[in-house]
């Protein structure tokens, strides 16, 4: 980067003119943003049991979150039920298990949905899991239309760098479409997928990458709906996004600016979009997992204050900061708490939600915001070429791009061109353990023989109907939401009914 930068950084293009709230909204979608209303703050949780959860999600409430965020174990994300051969080892170690609409209503017991947004980060199962959430909400009197909150349903990015995949990609993004559509009717303020550039950072891009492939996941989900009879403006406003906040903080800012901006221009240009919510980018951003240490753990902290600051500034919708101990294990609750509080002093006594982008016009920024939109143009060009990102990712460009940028950025630590603090450099000798959460192994023996009940105490006969009959709209075609509602409703377990998906849409197997 250069030293200094001047108003000949700016190129020419610049925004700083305009107002936030204005079109492509590189400084916000909001012309108020935080002044009006400050971003959701979420604490992504779930570990052990369904009831576990339950009492971390009444404290993180009881603490001033105005979001729930809920994280499925392994199991759960690849569809298998917590008593298949599979999960042995997994039941609530990452994530919450949830094997049936017991568990779901154990989740959210004592919790009005209607009055709560909730995000849930799942994938291949996501159709199911948001069935689930709605049979509890039917449960509790809440109508579809008073829900709030978003499911992940990106799989996409689970081919390129996650890998909780279970269908090939074309009947996976028919699922997805299928909830498009359901959704845009019977359930009209969800937000249907949070296209995900997280996990994609995660795996060891850089800024531009993050940006370049997160749109090109969109444009190809965008497509898909509109190949499949949608018309654009009637689902686009539900789309939503999820960015990792790094280290690098102008350029993290930046990142959020270009890539509102690309985005508007993508839907008003490429899809022809009018409604204005169609363009708006809205995202979430969680603080970048792959930074925290295991040394010098409290040192965390300073990181991920750095990154949501990033994340406020550059004008996320909804916020989640990681706990000082995630390099060590699931986060105690003195963590959660302390993690919470980091987005608490930024809204509260930071003083930057004074005043709408208070770093538009910066030539540093500006210039950075340029060149980020640049280079990620040219990827997305690049892609284009390929077919698209299902051509991309089936002919494996796009992970070996990842894994170059994550090969060179180890490199540049080992050689201490890159320095992290207490790894590389600053190190200390002092072992200060610090307390982490641990999982009881007999939650998971617990959580076995409860989805076992389950299946003993239900209707047999209406299980095995309903489930046949997401087996024959899967083959047949037509909407798949009712019939995967139905499904859970008769307390057809979530292994069951992606079992019965599998048999028709075959399963993934990488290549390579």
């Amino acid at each position: 980067m250069k030293s200094h930068f001047g108003a000949e950084d700016r190129g020419g293009q610049t925004d700083a003119a305009a107002r936030p709230g204005d079109y492509p909204y590189t400084r916000g979608i909001y012309d108020s943003m935080y002044r009006g209303r400050l971003w959701t703050m979420r604490q992504y949780a779930g570990f052990a049991t369904a009831a576990e959860s339950n009492r971390r999600y009444k404290y993180l409430l009881e603490q001033g979150t105005t979001g729930l965020s809920v994280a499925f174990d392994l199991p759960t994300q690849i569809g298998y039920d917590s008593d298949h051969p599979l999960s042995e080892g997994e039941v609530g170690r990452v994530g919450v298990p949830i094997d049936s609409l017991a568990d779901m209503e154990t989740l959210f017991s004592g919790i009005p949905l209607e009055k709560v947004s909730t995000s849930m980060t799942i994938n291949a199962t996501a159709a199911t899991l948001l069935a689930l959430y709605l049979a509890v909400a039917r449960r509790q009197g809440a109508a579809f239309d008073q829900l709030n909150g978003t499911i992940q349903n990106d799989i996409l990015k689970e081919y390129i760098a996650r890998g909780t995949y279970i269908y090939p990609p074309r009947p996976s993004l028919r699922l997805i479409t299928d909830i498009f559509a359901w959704c845009a009717s019977e359930v009209p303020n969800w937000n249907t997928i949070s296209i995900s550039g997280y996990h994609i950072r995660e795996a060891g891009s850089t800024a531009v990458q993050e940006v370049a492939f997160t749109l090109a996941d969109g444009i190809a989900y965008v497509q898909a709906a509109i190949d499949a009879g949608l018309e654009v403006d009637r689902f686009a406003p539900r789309l939503a996004f999820f960015f990792n906040a790094h280290n690098n903080f102008l350029e993290e800012v930046a990142k959020y600016r270009a890539a509102r901006r690309m985005w508007a221009r993508i839907m008003r240009e490429r899809f022809g979009a009018r409604d204005p919510k169609s363009t708006m980018l809205r995202f979430h951003t969680q603080t970048a997992g792959s930074t925290l240490t295991a040394q010098q753990p409290e040192v965390n902290v300073v990181r991920t204050t750095i990154q949501a600051l990033a994340a406020v500034l550059g004008g996320t919708q909804s916020l989640h900061t990681n706990a000082m101990d995630e390099a060590l294990g699931l986060p105690t609750e003195d963590a959660a708490r302390v993690a919470l509080r980091t987005q608490q002093v930024i809204a509260f006594e930071s003083g930057v939600t004074d005043s709408a982008d208070p770093l538009g016009g910066s030539y540093a920024i500006e210039h950075l915001t340029n060149e980020i939109e640049r280079r990620a143009c040219d990827y997305i060009e690049k892609i284009d070429q390929l077919g698209g990102m299902l051509g991309a990712i089936e002919s494996g460009f796009v992970q070996r791009e990842i894994e170059r940028a994550a090969y060179d950025y180890q490199r540049a630590v080992e050689s201490r061109q890159e320095i992290v603090v207490g790894v590389n450099q600053f190190q200390t000798n002092e072992q200060h353990k610090i307390p982490t959460l641990r999982i009881d192994p007999a939650n998971e023996r617990a959580q076995i023989e409860r989805v076992r009940h389950v299946r003993a105490e239900r209707d047999s006969q209406a299980a095995q109907t309903a489930i046949a009959e997401v087996s024959r709209v899967a083959r047949d075609g037509g909407n798949l939401m009712p019939p995967i509602l139905t499904a859970v409703e008769a307390w057809a377990t979530v292994g069951e009914i992606a079992d019965a998906l599998r048999a028709v849409f075959g399963e993934f197997t990488e290549v390579g």
